[in-house]
């Protein structure tokens, strides 16, 4: 490991300033950013801990009935407030079903949104990645690539998002509060991350020394929580990023669909709202149906990258899944294995 500065600031101007300085990185837990480090992908020369930063680690109620969560909550303390759960059950279900439970307690909610791809070829230092070496090319293009983007990549990226966190916050209209050099400033979740084009190492629209401070939730999420669900389909049950993976949400009277929310992950650079689908469902019977061609609409400008042609098909899927679920309604208690296509209903995951 490289020899790097370590700076821990008392306030948050205090860590604006010491994170200003281009070769500089802010860290909370470390989930991510010591992976990075250890494996001489990134080499920051200075490191500023901002996990001390006070006021940053609670949830607080808005006045239009929304939610302001503080960068350093908990992946875990977030997932298992009851209230959150109850409100937002498709973000309480994309949290647990993320990393294994060690990680959960130290990853934080503004780390999480931040997070880099894991494509192998970014964390090989000896292969080509202009994710991490701009111009140096891309070796996942030609290379073991089936696990990799199917919307929005380029021949300069295929990479893809590994977050859960941000599929349903996507979904939902979130918003991520920022602080920086030239003040306060706020960024919808959708448009915090940006695809790959000609420039993958530019990953989110974050300037250098900025600082996600919050998320916020806005009060009509929660119209949702009746019928919201999240889908994760990996290779293995547990401690997997996604292949594919799901949001849906559902605000349904008399037997209508008056709104739909669908997002998808592990498909693209960023979290993939999908606009068409939820069109397809607006103002239409709560049939099952129609899910199938809002699943369609939703991938139609899906492209294969590769050897990856199976996950247009599997996104579909999990689209189609989700929204049945949701449509079946949000459980009393979230599914023993939360998000897995093979929980059953019920599990001993309470959130009620």
């Amino acid at each position: 490991m490289n020899r790097f500065e370590y700076v821990r600031p008392a306030t948050i101007a205090e860590a604006i300033a010491a994170a200003s300085m281009p070769t500089s990185a802010y860290v909370a837990g470390g989930t991510n950013l010591l992976d990075l480090m250890k494996s001489d992908v990134f080499r920051p020369d200075r490191v500023v801990d901002v996990s001390k930063l006070p006021g940053l680690d609670r949830i607080e109620p808005l006045p239009d009935g929304g939610l302001r969560i503080g960068a350093l909550m908990r992946n875990a303390d977030l997932a298992h407030d009851r209230e959150f759960a109850r409100s937002y059950p498709a973000i309480a279900e994309a949290l647990l079903s993320g990393a294994s439970a060690q990680l959960r307690n130290a990853a934080t909610v503004g780390g999480n949104l931040l997070q880099r791809t894991r494509c192998g070829y970014f964390y090989d230092v000896a292969s080509a990645c202009n994710k991490r070496q701009p111009g140096s090319g891309c070796d996942a293009r030609h290379g073991e690539n089936r696990l990799h983007a199917i919307l929005g990549w380029s021949e300069s990226c295929i990479a893809t998002n590994p977050s859960d966190f941000c599929v349903p916050l996507v979904a939902l209209d979130a918003v991520a509060e920022i602080e920086g050099p030239t003040g306060r400033r706020e960024i919808a979740i959708d448009d915090l991350h940006r695809l790959p084009g000609n420039r993958p190492d530019h990953e989110h629209a974050l300037e250098q020394g900025e600082l996600i401070v919050a998320v916020r939730l806005p009060g009509e999420a929660a119209r949702f929580a009746q019928h919201a669900r999240y889908v994760k389909v990996r290779e293995r049950t547990s401690y997997a990023f996604a292949v594919v993976s799901g949001a849906a949400a559902l605000h349904i009277e008399h037997g209508v669909i008056r709104q739909a929310r669908v997002a998808l992950g592990g498909v693209a650079a960023k979290p993939w709202r999908a606009r068409a689908a939820e069109a397809v469902l607006a103002n239409r019977a709560a049939d099952p149906a129609i899910f199938r061609n809002a699943a369609e609409a939703a991938l139609a400008d899906a492209r294969a990258s590769g050897d990856n042609a199976f996950k247009i098909v599997l996104a579909q899927r999990v689209v189609e899944r989700a929204l049945v679920l949701a449509l079946a309604g949000t459980p009393g208690r979230l599914p023993a294995l939360p998000a897995s296509p093979f929980a059953t209903v019920a599990g001993v995951l309470d959130n009620a």
